[in-house]
């Protein structure tokens, strides 16, 4: 195929959005649509390698896979390689583990089933993935595996007319299951091979059915293709769900574009696009870690400026002196196709990434894991995704003295969760019952406020509801993410939350309602770990807690309208010990274990705080 400098170009839009878009959304909202115009691009050349090679009678698999591998692996191979050289340094051991596993994953491009599965509430946010832009690049690996075996199966019973159409015809049935797909399942819809294939696909039509067009409607096609693209980049943002229906202006936008085949425009065949377009893998490849590493130490606003021209300036690196080696892919047998060099690239940084991860993070600051039984999340009993399928075990999960008879209830979502050691040490020779999960406030309405697993939320609510009822308990703790629940439902939230706290008022002993902690910006332990690791970084974290201290003050308000005579108040002043609601306690470890969630220690500091305030006192009557 004669290089078409216009798709070269494209790719220059493509990185541009990207990175822009990655460094400051707010200077492209919608530029991770330039992932979309990449997988077009890709979609195109791949279907015109294939159909050649299949009209010619030449078209050899194995060849086809060891050139992708030439082409993709090296440049990635190298940036995993210098991430774990990175990271043996300057990473807490948990973080180091994760980027172990994302190695392992993005090597073996199944990094994208990976990212989908941990899109849990208690995962990494996604600014501190160094490698969570390689799920496109496992979407397209995934492509380049299964389409040339489709199309090779498919030309033994079909003509290559009938191929084109039916390339065609699943080009729109794509589309359409995105479509569906989207709305319904949100998180494998974004990162999943079956909702984006369509977008490679309508790339092979672009091959497959081109357009003589005169030059006037080139340029027509261009430049409307031009305004589709940058229109979706400007006015979709990551506030619109993705890929959905409008993901079809961008992708039609590059559809046009390569359809104009203007080889002599200046818009996409300037010189500066020309080098871009050039680098455009490697500058992919780069930009994101230089964008994590701005957010995961903390750095100032300025170095969004340095991170972009050093994204240029690696890119330019990685093309001139990796990408650019040429690596033998024409063999002449089968077996020999494993003497291809990239393919051992892939097999010793993937392992090396799995050893990291199995090691549990081992490297250069593992004397850091002292603190993980002091400041990580303390799930005793709490159920999220990763236990769900275990939560038969964890519905009479007990804290304190498992060998006695429950006293006590913890009934909420992951915020009533991390009272287990409060409530433990508290309790002294008795035993509570723990039943909280992700998202599930304590609310009789069991239809309401479900939270990402609704049927255990459901599930729970009924038991704590009976077993309340029969007045099993003689204290109930409840606590929650108030501020989710306020935000996401309104007034009528906290109202539904009193009627709850009246019914256990009518049926408990004591009751303590707890105020939501105070929230952050960024994850609390994790830079407290930063902090030992990195001698500049002496700032306190960054606190985020406007909505969450005006959530805690309308509980307030209806807290002390009611005039219950045995519910208790716990207020962030009872929970810290102090008005400040300092970041630490006094032993300077974080009261926080991520951005709202207490830790470990700022559970049993709470405990020690509760204890020598005047609301124990009912605590140590009713289980005495």
């Amino acid at each position: 195929m004669q290089f078409r400098k216009d798709i070269n170009g494209l790719r220059a839009i493509a990185v541009i959005a990207v990175v822009l878009f990655h460094f400051n959304a707010s200077w492209m909202p919608g530029g991770f649509a330039g992932v979309d115009v990449f997988f077009v691009i890709s979609g195109f050349l791949m279907t015109g390698i294939i159909f050649r090679g299949i009209e010619q009678e030449n078209f050899s698999i194995l060849k086809f896979y060891v050139a992708r591998a030439n082409r993709i692996i090296p440049a990635l191979a190298v940036l995993c390689l210098v991430l774990l050289v990175f990271g043996w340094f300057y990473l807490t051991p948990l973080d180091y583990k994760a980027l172990g596993k994302h190695v392992g994953s993005s090597m073996g491009f199944l990094s994208n089933i990976i990212y989908w599965r941990e899109s849990g509430y208690f995962d990494a946010a996604s600014h501190e993935k160094w490698l969570l832009h390689t799920w496109s690049l496992s979407a397209e690996w995934q492509f380049y595996i299964i389409y040339p075996l489709v199309l090779v199966a498919m030309r033994k019973f079909m003509s290559l007319k009938a191929m084109k159409a039916t390339v065609l015809v699943g080009t729109v049935l794509g589309f359409i299951f995105c479509v569906i797909a989207t709305y319904k399942w949100p998180n494998p819809a974004y990162y999943l091979l079956p909702t984006r294939a369509w977008e490679m696909m309508i790339g092979g039509v672009a091959y497959l059915y081109p357009l003589k067009l005169a030059e006037n409607r080139k340029k027509v096609f261009e430049w409307v293709g031009l305004a589709l693209i940058i229109l979706s980049y400007t006015f979709i943002s990551k506030e619109n769900v993705w890929p959905g229906y409008l993901a079809l202006i961008p992708v039609f936008g590059a559809f046009l574009l390569i359809q104009a085949q203007r080889n002599d425009s200046f818009v996409t065949g300037n010189i500066i696009f020309q080098s871009l377009g050039k680098w455009s893998y490697s500058i992919y490849l780069w930009h994101w870690p230089l964008v994590v590493a701005i957010y995961y130490f903390s750095l100032p606003e300025q170095f969004i400026y340095f991170g972009l021209i050093l994204s240029v300036i690696l890119g330019y690196i990685s093309n001139r002196y990796v990408e650019s080696i040429k690596f033998k892919n024409d063999f002449n047998s089968s077996f020999s196709h494993m003497k291809s060099k990239p393919i051992y690239f892939m097999l010793f940084v993937g392992a090396l990434g799995s050893c990291v991860f199995i090691s549990k993070g081992y490297n250069y600051n593992e004397k850091l894991n002292v603190y993980n039984d002091k400041i990580g999340y303390p799930k005793y009993c709490h159920v999220d995704g990763s236990n769900l399928n275990k939560s038969n075990d964890y519905i009479n999960c007990k804290v304190g003295d498992k060998d006695k008879k429950p006293v006590a209830l913890i009934w909420g979502d992951s915020y009533a969760g991390v009272l287990d050691p409060f409530v433990s040490s508290l309790l002294e020779n008795n035993s509570a019952i723990s039943r909280t999960t992700s998202h599930c406030v304590p609310s009789l309405q069991l239809n309401n406020m479900l939270g990402g697993n609704p049927n255990y939320c459901n599930k729970i609510r009924q038991l704590n509801i009976s077993e309340v009822s029969d007045k099993k308990y003689k204290v109930v703790f409840l606590a929650g993410r108030w501020e989710h629940m306020y935000d996401e439902y309104g007034v009528d939230s906290i109202k539904s939350l009193f009627d709850t706290v009246d019914f256990v008022s009518k049926n408990a002993d004591v009751v303590y309602l707890f105020e939501q902690p105070v929230f952050y910006k960024e994850n609390v332990s994790k830079h407290f770990l930063k902090q030992k690791i990195i001698d500049g970084l002496k700032r306190d974290p960054i606190r985020d807690d406007v909505k969450a201290n005006n959530a805690n003050k309308l509980l307030k308000q209806y807290y002390v309208n009611q005039h219950y005579k045995n519910v208790y108040y716990v207020s962030r002043d009872i929970i810290y010990g102090n008005k400040e609601h300092n970041d630490y306690n006094k032993e300077h470890l974080p009261y926080t274990y991520d951005q709202g969630h207490l830790s470990i220690i700022g559970s049993l500091s709470a405990a020690n705080n509760f204890k020598n305030s005047d609301i124990y006192e009912p605590l140590y009557k009713a289980i005495n």
